[in-house]
């Protein structure tokens, strides 16, 4: 058994699989004619109005895919899963560019000599960006979720 996808409510699915695709470094998913044609057929003329967006991870990753499924209701409370997304750059270089793409700070947490920072995505959904041992925060130790 493995994760095949990984899906998040949400209000706005295009603009929230844009700002994930550019954190990641993964890609929107691409329109064919048949996908349209679907589209079309459930009154949905413009991929920009497409429910349920996919992102897809960088060609020969064996990672599930991720899908945002636009939903009626708001988001009530804290997440009960999130992401801890390994930092490829200095935690703080990493944050300031998720910050670029539209995320917010929500806190930094510290615990056992190990810094991360807890952020929320446009839309609200909670992740945290984590260092690895071996990576460039290294000496900020293991990488531990604070949610």
């Amino acid at each position: 058994m493995r994760v095949e996808s990984i899906v998040f409510d949400c209000r706005d699915a295009a603009p929230l699989a844009r700002f994930w695709a550019a954190a990641l470094g993964w890609s929107v998913a691409p329109y064919d004619e048949e996908e349209l044609e679907r589209l079309a057929s459930k009154g949905v003329y413009d991929p920009e109005d497409d429910p349920s967006v996919m992102v897809e991870p960088p060609e020969g990753e064996d990672l599930p895919v991720l899908f945002f499924t636009e939903v009626p209701e708001e988001k009530a409370a804290k997440n009960r899963v999130h992401l801890d997304l390994a930092a490829d750059l200095p935690l703080e270089v990493e944050v300031q560019r998720l910050e670029g793409l539209g995320a917010h700070v929500r806190n930094w947490a510290e615990d056992d000599g190990s810094t991360w920072c807890v952020m929320l995505d446009p839309e609200g959904n909670e992740f945290c960006v984590v260092t690895v041992p071996g990576g460039d925060d290294d000496d900020q130790g293991d990488e531990v979720s604070g949610n």
